[in-house]
């Protein structure tokens, strides 16, 4: 693997690599995760139907 030296005097093992790899990959699910709300329009919206589907039972 070609990518495990950070130039021509350090080595950078495959314990390490993996350990660096690991901890950008769970950063970067963590802030790319998707926001769980919807936007405010829909909101309005789904609760508008929820309100009609109550009332008309």
């Amino acid at each position: 693997m070609p990518s495990l030296y950070a130039n021509d005097s350090e080595r950078i093992d495959r314990r390490t690599s993996r350990s660096i790899c690991d901890a950008v990959g769970e950063r970067l699910q963590q802030r790319l995760r998707p926001d769980p709300r919807l936007p405010t329009h829909l909101e309005q919206l789904l609760d508008e139907l929820k309100k009609r589907d109550r009332d008309s039972h």
